[in-house]
């Protein structure tokens, strides 16, 4: 079951705010490799890389390194995906744009997020908060970041097996993106969330509710022809077929997510798909398909395995370089308080000698004036 509940929130990344598209020959390119993104990841990559060499401007580099970032994930490269969307990260601080430094830390947080590593994930998310408030109410910018950001945070609490706190993040999360004026630059997003909600009722045993949230999930995904999307519904139904032991019914949308998915290569969206097939056609009694797919999903699951530690010894190397960097910054800040201090001692113990041989001085002025005076009594 742990398989089937994979999270699918690097889809949201594809529709954080890109750079105004104008009528140029680089626009264009941006657009079809947006387009291209889940279905054809690896030509998206390909202009991504190309439009990097030549760009000058941060925001638009910036979008770009997300671009990249967003379209390894689609194929779970997670080393190369987190390469890309750390250097977004390190433009990004060096803009004032709000929107552009939240997006850009929700990104990084679903980055976390998929790699199950949830307490850097919250992290990251607390952080994106300070720039979200920033951003002004009312815009869509401001629902779309904050929708995204509630979404992160229920599948989160989906993979920790709280559906019911899951379900109310979610639920946030799509009247945010219900208030996008523009509803096409949305639809994506909430196939996703609504494949999440799918779930989190089917753990509940709330099989209507399940059925009726994946078929919101289809409907979405076909309103903008994201057919991994669609595939990843469609699982979630056959899974539903499944459990009422309508083996073939599943069997047959399971197929269909497989050929809607043929050139994604999503390790997790294929890994899934073989594992239901398999286990439907061992419940059909045909050993040779079931022996097929379980191979297939063996395998899926070893190159998904690989590509996760690969990931996860970059973010060890990324951790301990932000652990040296933070350390040589308390080095900097208690060597600057220590010289303070004794900058500030050496102060005070002048102007205490100063009083205190002025005080003498005094003293001694004071003794010879009553001497003074003793004497001419």
């Amino acid at each position: 079951m742990k398989l089937f509940l994979k999270i699918l929130p690097l889809f949201l990344l594809f529709f954080y705010p890109f750079v105004k598209a104008q009528k140029t020959p680089d626009s264009v390119l941006i657009k079809k490799a947006r387009l291209e993104i889940y279905d054809n990841p690896d030509n998206t990559i390909k202009i991504g890389e190309q439009l990097l060499k030549k760009s000058h401007d941060i925001k638009t580099s910036i979008s770009l390194y997300m671009l990249l970032s967003t379209a390894n994930i689609a194929k779970r490269d997670f080393e190369e995906s987190l390469k890309y969307i750390l250097k977004a990260k390190e433009l990004s601080q060096k803009t004032n744009d709000s929107k552009s430094q939240a997006s850009v830390l929700i990104s990084v947080a679903i980055q976390y997020q998929q790699m199950e590593l949830f307490n850097k994930s919250l992290e990251t998310l607390n952080e994106a908060d300070q720039y979200l408030a920033k951003i002004p109410e009312k815009t869509p910018e401001k629902y779309v970041e904050t929708a995204t950001s509630y979404a992160i945070r229920g599948m989160i609490y989906k993979s920790q097996s709280n559906s019911e706190i899951a379900l109310e993040k979610f639920l946030i999360s799509i009247q945010n993106f219900d208030k996008v004026p523009l509803k096409k630059t949305t639809y994506s997003n909430m196939s996703v969330v609504y494949y999440n909600i799918g779930y989190c009722y089917l753990n509940l045993n709330q099989i209507e509710k399940a059925q009726e949230a994946f078929s919101k999930s289809i409907d979405y995904a076909q309103r903008n022809h994201a057919k991994s999307l669609e595939a990843f519904a469609l699982k979630g139904t056959a899974e539903i077929h499944k459990q009422k032991h309508e083996n073939q019914s599943a069997v047959r949308l399971l197929l269909k997510a497989e050929k809607l998915c043929k050139n994604t290569g999503d390790l997790i969206l294929n890994e899934g798909i073989y594992k239901e097939l398999a286990d439907n056609y061992l419940a059909m009694g045909k050993q040779n398909l079931y022996q097929l797919y379980n191979k297939k999903y063996l395998e899926m699951r070893f190159k998904r395995k690989q590509n996760e530690l690969k990931s996860i010894n970059q973010v060890i190397d990324n951790h301990n370089k932000e652990t040296s960097l933070k350390s040589e910054r308390l080095k900097t800040y208690y060597h600057a308080i220590k010289i303070g201090s004794v900058l500030l001692g050496i102060v005070f113990i002048s102007i205490l000698l100063f009083l205190i041989t002025k005080t003498r001085k005094q003293n001694r002025k004071f003794q010879k004036e009553i001497q003074q005076i003793i004497r001419t009594s």
